[in-house]
């Protein structure tokens, strides 16, 4: 059976209403959830960049707040257990997803937005960026805000439905920077790292990543939900952000109309 793709102001509609409920509301069978604090409206005309790691601002989080983020998805396996675990504890991503995986595997990028997660864009084929002609580059990341605005929407318009794309290998460049820019499209780097392109187990991970927190105190994380260390760590690093006092926030786009305004 074909599934339903809701059409595209119906799911628009959606996603508000899901923005705009409470953050922290109660967690169905969970009533120890980590949860969402906080929902945050980023307005790239406000934040057209942001992640210290690669750029001089980073978003108003508070201390002990943290943003989640996860690239490269999805992955049939490990993505659907990224997605269980933050299930779980009624927390909130952001995933920057690659044109192909979308393309291959739809249903988990419809899954993720139904859930209340923010997809956003991570090019096609996650090439380096600043290695192309800027035209092809350009060209590549458009190709990537289609295949997933035609996976989750069932078409896609001139402009991607969340202006948020995360450079492949953050290798980017003054020009495609600017260009982002004035189409009014974010750019996230991170604020730190799991470093799970690195094999390592997932204890070893969740160690790695506790200790680079302890160090930053907030700040957006970056995580790979196409890697199975990820996926096996992930609940423990939930359950460790509520032992030690941090919050979630989840990032969403302005509305439509508010953006245009």
């Amino acid at each position: 059976m074909v599934p339903v793709i809701p059409r595209l102001h119906e799911l628009l509609f959606l996603i508000v209403v899901a923005s705009a409920a409470p953050a922290c509301a109660a967690c169905p069978n969970n009533p120890d959830a980590l949860g969402t604090e906080r929902v945050l409206t980023v307005d790239p005309a406000s934040y057209p960049r942001v992640g210290r790691k690669h750029f001089p601002l980073t978003l108003p989080l508070r201390a002990m707040e943290v943003v989640l983020t996860f690239d490269d998805g999805p992955e049939p396996g490990s993505t659907a257990r990224v997605l269980d675990a933050l299930a779980r504890e009624c927390v909130r991503a952001t995933f920057f997803v690659l044109g192909r995986s979308a393309d291959a595997h739809p249903a988990l990028v419809r899954r993720a937005l139904m859930e209340g997660h923010t997809v956003a864009y991570h090019s096609f084929a996650h090439p380096l960026l600043n290695h192309m002609p800027v035209e092809a580059a350009e060209a590549e990341i458009n190709r990537g805000f289609t295949a997933v605005d035609t996976a989750l929407y069932g078409k896609a318009e001139r402009s991607p439905v969340t202006p948020f794309f995360r450079f492949p290998g953050f290798a980017s460049n003054r020009a495609l920077l600017e260009r982002l820019e004035q189409r009014r499209i974010a750019v996230f780097g991170a604020d730190l790292w799991a470093s799970d392109w690195n094999p390592m187990t997932p204890a070893r991970q969740l160690a790695l990543v506790l200790g680079r927190l302890g160090s930053t105190r907030s700040g957006i994380i970056l995580f790979h939900d196409t890697k199975a260390q990820t996926a096996a760590m992930l609940p423990a690093f939930l359950r460790a952000l509520k032992s030690r006092g941090y919050a979630v926030v989840h990032v969403v786009a302005p509305t439509r109309q508010a953006a245009s305004n």
